[in-house]
């Protein structure tokens, strides 16, 4: 049964209390010959069992239950106990302190606001139980301190196993979290030692041949200098170089992880603009509004990273055969000191699992391994930002980038 676990425990306690319920009935009623509503209660009880069988049905293939259903179920649950107790002595029965067991399961089932809601419902439940009984019987039996005293104890212990077990367990989930999150980050991290190894052992091996495509250049063009085609090829061998040595310098960033100065915003919109316009030139920016007059950490990976958003979406659009990518910077008065830059392309948008996993793993794609987004949500990590990817409703793909304003330095007096 693919159920989820939290519903699957409470119907298998709700599966045990519903035949311990019923033994206990018949033995009172045969074996300790006591005077009890036997019909009444078989009924309470076979009502239960049907409601049993309908939940079990209702979610043998639900793999996550909604909160809703949960607190429906233990809510369920409160209402069955309360009418067996009241057809059996009320607040007299010795096990009316069973009302404390769905708020122990709603400690660690639901959320804050459902954890009250059941708790409140037990007590009025007890409440209800107590007022019921009759007031002859409590003056006969001079026991309406004692009655109302165990009220007072079952409305401490409900608030007590509420706040106890329901802090003891956010507190775990949270630790979870955080645990997953670190682990994550590891895998990542590992992930990322393995990339930055294997780019610099291609680095050195491709360095010996492009030095040695240099000096065959520098010959051809001793022995043919009017030749074009030699002189066509000094402009890859440049690019080669310079490319090169920008991955020594993205790889000594990655393995020291130090910071440089912080880089304005305007001078990082220009820079982003002039790149575009040299790798993309058939695609245009269209800046929605002015860079803010602020300043944000920059090393050498950061415009790199966003270089890394821009491509992606151009490539979107070239494959919608669209032309313009949308950008615009974002501060709200909420958070003055986070600042967004938002990128959006026209093409087709991300699909479910593309949303699910992009920026936490590596990726299939289309033109590679899928490593750009990956490692572009870790170098805005490291600068305290961060990248959040969602569809526009009117169609294409969003990246938001968020990146900390630097604070202003104070020069030494």
């Amino acid at each position: 049964m693919r159920t989820d676990p939290a519903i699957s425990r409470l119907l298998m306690l709700r599966s045990g209390a519903i035949a311990i319920q019923l033994i206990a009935v018949i033995a009172v009623y045969f074996l300790l010959e006591h005077q009890i509503p036997l019909l009444p209660l078989l009924v309470v009880i076979a009502l239960e069992a049907v409601f049993q069988i309908l939940s079990v049905i209702a979610y043998r293939n639900v793999s996550k239950a909604k909160e809703l259903g949960m607190l429906m179920q233990l809510t369920a649950d409160v209402l069955f106990l309360s009418v067996l107790l009241s057809l059996s002595g009320g607040a007299t029965n010795a096990f009316v302190s069973l009302l404390l067991l769905p708020i122990m399961i709603a400690a660690v089932s639901v959320s804050a606001r459902g954890l009250a809601y059941i708790a409140l419902l037990a007590i009025a439940a007890y409440s209800i139980l107590l007022f019921k009984m009759p007031q002859h019987s409590m003056h006969h039996m001079q026991m309406t301190s004692h009655f109302v005293g165990m009220w007072v104890n079952f409305v401490i212990s409900a608030s007590v196993i509420a706040l106890v077990i329901g802090t003891m367990n956010r507190a775990l989930h949270s630790r979870e979290r955080t645990i997953a999150t670190v682990r994550e980050k590891q895998l990542r991290a590992e992930q990322l030692v393995t990339l930055d190894g294997a780019a610099a052992q291609i680095t050195h091996q491709l360095a010996s041949p492009i030095a040695n495509l240099q000096l065959l250049y520098e010959e051809f063009l001793e022995e043919q200098p009017d030749n074009e085609i030699v002189k066509d090829m000094q402009q890859p061998l440049l690019q080669c170089a310079q490319q090169l040595k920008q991955f020594r310098t993205l790889s000594s960033e990655l393995r020291t992880q130090t910071l440089a100065a912080t880089i304005s915003l305007s001078a990082l919109a220009q820079q982003i603009s002039d790149t575009m316009l040299l790798q993309y030139p058939d695609q245009q920016l269209n800046w929605l509004n002015a860079a803010p007059a602020s300043s944000v950490t920059n090393d050498a990976m950061l415009v790199p990273a966003i270089l890394n958003l821009l491509q992606n979406a151009a490539f979107a659009n070239q494959q919608a055969e669209q032309q313009t990518l949308e950008l615009n910077w974002q501060q709200t008065p909420d958070n003055p000191k986070t600042v967004s830059l938002v990128i959006r392309d026209f093409g087709k948008g991300f699909s479910a699992v593309q949303l699910a996993e992009l920026g936490g793993q590596l990726m299939p794609s289309e033109t590679g391994m899928g490593l750009a987004v990956m490692l572009s949500n870790v170098t805005f990590e490291r600068l305290q930002g961060s990248l959040i990817l969602f569809n526009h409703p009117q169609g294409g793909a969003v990246a938001k980038v968020q990146l900390t304003i630097a604070e202003p330095q104070v020069e030494p007096a």
